[in-house]
């Protein structure tokens, strides 16, 4: 059996007396494309920020790459990690979120350049190849030195891209990355994602509402519900042939809306 590269083992997460996740098993293979739906508040991006370490869980165990995320080893037994051990595991990972969280004051290829430079010590003129090189592949090789502000809600969201891919991660995270786009960007950001899908061999987890997307993207999906996965198959099997009465009724009324 090989290693999954990303796996829940009963982990748990509760906001005061609220459950969000309820003891979750997951394991996602090494270069597989899991989305996950479901209702909101069913616990969907709480799996994304608990991978980026951006919430603490309570139970359980988290592991990237057959490591584990959420815990270290000391004297023999594990115990929960302390930053460093977060910092660098967490190295593995990249996310891009729905509202693209650049930074205002540096232009496109800065945004790029920074973590590699600060985070993995990457000589600046080797990030600055290396974030050209990426935005070139995201279609913004002309938009290098614009800042934020003088580019559109779609090529903010792949210089986000971009910039998550600067760090080298084996996982990539999607967090309703066209959710805050105007339709007609919609597009753009999700041919730049089927792009990395098959010319990358990256782990990619997405939560998204794009349920087209996820049907013709995913190897997986994942269909959460009062914090657990109530259903999850190939696309084809879920999108056509659910058998969770939940499943039915959620993308019954998702797909009427579109």
């Amino acid at each position: 059996m090989t290693t999954p590269m990303v796996k829940f083992d009963k982990v748990t997460k509760r906001y005061g007396s609220l459950t969000v996740l309820d003891s979750l098993d997951l394991e996602i293979a090494a270069n597989e494309k899991v989305a996950i739906i479901g209702p909101s508040g069913s616990g969907k991006t709480t799996v994304l920020r608990m991978l980026m370490t951006l919430e603490r869980i309570n139970e359980g165990i988290i592991y990237v790459d057959g490591e584990p995320l959420t815990h270290m080893e000391k004297n023999g037994t594990l115990v929960p990690a302390d930053q460093r051990h977060l910092r660098r595991v967490r190295g593995n990972i990249g996310m891009v979120f729905q509202h693209f969280n650049l930074f205002p004051h540096m232009s496109a290829i800065r945004n790029c350049m920074e973590a590699p430079v600060n985070v993995l010590g990457m000589p600046k003129a080797e990030a600055r190849e290396r974030a050209a090189e990426l935005l070139d592949m995201v279609g913004l090789g002309d938009k290098v030195d614009q800042y934020p502000s003088q580019l559109s809600g779609g090529q903010q969201q792949r210089v986000a891209i971009a910039r998550a891919l600067a760090m080298r991660p084996k996982v990539m995270l999607f967090d309703e990355v066209t959710s805050a786009l105007d339709p007609e960007l919609v597009g753009e950001v999700l041919n730049v994602i089927r792009k990395l899908g098959s010319e990358h061999n990256l782990t990619m987890l997405m939560v998204t509402h794009q349920m087209g997307f996820a049907r013709e993207f995913a190897d997986r999906v994942c269909f959460f519900y009062g914090g657990k996965i109530a259903e999850e198959g190939a696309p084809d099997e879920i999108f056509s042939n659910p058998e969770n009465e939940r499943t039915r009724q959620f993308l019954s009324a998702v797909l009427e809306a579109n």
